[in-house]
């Protein structure tokens, strides 16, 4: 087992590194060492890690995917010793997160900037996607969704309340009239948006309206610049539009039509609940992110009732 720690700790330097001359003075060891290495554990492997030439490395497919599960064993090696060392309360090593775009450029960038001064052992990798990504096998330590969680081989903590709104520019509602029921949804231009973009809006206790857009896109921060330029009613986070409804570049429309909440949770895989960085990282987005309802998201909500 030893001799495999240093297999991969050498790999990783050699990835990291670029060359085996990097790694060889980075791990203070002779090039011949190094490329003995390297050659016995792609031996044992039974696979190429890395194409090499006179003057040039870069990894295979192979060498990709071992070096990134070879780099978080040492990562989580080396928080190990840490937390054993120096208690429970060091973030240390690199952690992975997972958000969507929006969420992720009006909140999560600033909040994990303030966690990482905090932690200064700690690297973070922000993952910005609109796709449900697979924590386990893609290697996150955590996610930040919204609603209930549908797998239950992961673990939820929630962080914060979370409601959906419609709203619209105001020069859209000047334009095409404020919307007095439901049912008057079907007359207006909604924007659409989703992977595929959905024409159906649900509503609580399960009542649908069928909607219709000439703007469809996968991407919510595209639809949500179609909303501030006019061009429709949209159903976002009041997270996403809290801001734009308190400056009043977006009007909530029915504000009395209930739809089902979705609250913000923390996602994480069973065997990173202990993690000092992961539960560390989880209460400071709980703190913060509660306070910002408060002070912040949820006025945004009484202003339009």
């Amino acid at each position: 087992m030893a001799d495999q720690l240093t297999d991969f700790i050498t790999f990783v330097r050699i990835a990291e590194a670029g060359s085996l001359t990097g790694a060889a003075a980075s791990l203070n060891q002779s090039l011949t060492a190094v490329s003995r290495r390297l050659a016995g554990l792609e031996e044992r492997l039974g696979v190429r890690l890395v194409n090499r030439t006179t003057r040039t490395l870069s990894l295979t497919d192979e060498g990709r995917a071992f070096y990134a599960r070879a780099a978080r064993i040492l990562d989580d090696v080396i928080e190990a010793e840490a937390e054993v060392s120096r208690g429970q309360n060091v973030a240390v090593g690199l952690l992975r997160v997972t958000t969507t775009f929006a969420f992720g450029r009006r909140h999560m960038a600033r909040l994990i900037h303030s966690f990482e001064r905090d932690h200064p052992r700690v690297k973070v990798h922000l993952d910005a996607s609109d796709r449900l990504v697979d924590l386990v096998n893609e290697g996150f330590d955590v996610a930040i969704r919204f609603g209930s969680l549908a797998d239950s081989s992961l673990i939820a903590r929630s962080l914060s309340p979370n409601e959906y709104v419609l709203c619209a520019a105001p020069s859209y509602l000047d334009r095409k009239g404020r919307p007095n029921a439901l049912d008057v949804l079907a007359e207006h231009d909604a924007i659409l948006f989703g992977t595929p973009p959905s024409d159906t809006w649900t509503f609580a206790g399960g009542s649908q309206i069928r909607i219709r857009g000439d703007l469809t896109t996968n991407d919510g921060d595209l639809a949500h610049v179609w909303a501030l330029e006019g061009a429709g009613i949209i159903m976002k986070a009041i997270w996403d539009v809290a801001d734009d409804i308190r400056c009043g570049r977006l009007e909530i429309v029915l504000p009395n039509v209930p739809i089902p909440n979705a609250p913000i949770h923390a996602i994480i895989p069973h065997s990173r609940f202990a993690s000092a960085k992961v539960r560390l990282f989880i209460e400071f987005l709980s703190r913060q992110l509660r306070a910002q309802w408060e002070n912040d998201v949820a006025p945004a909500l009484l202003r339009s009732q």
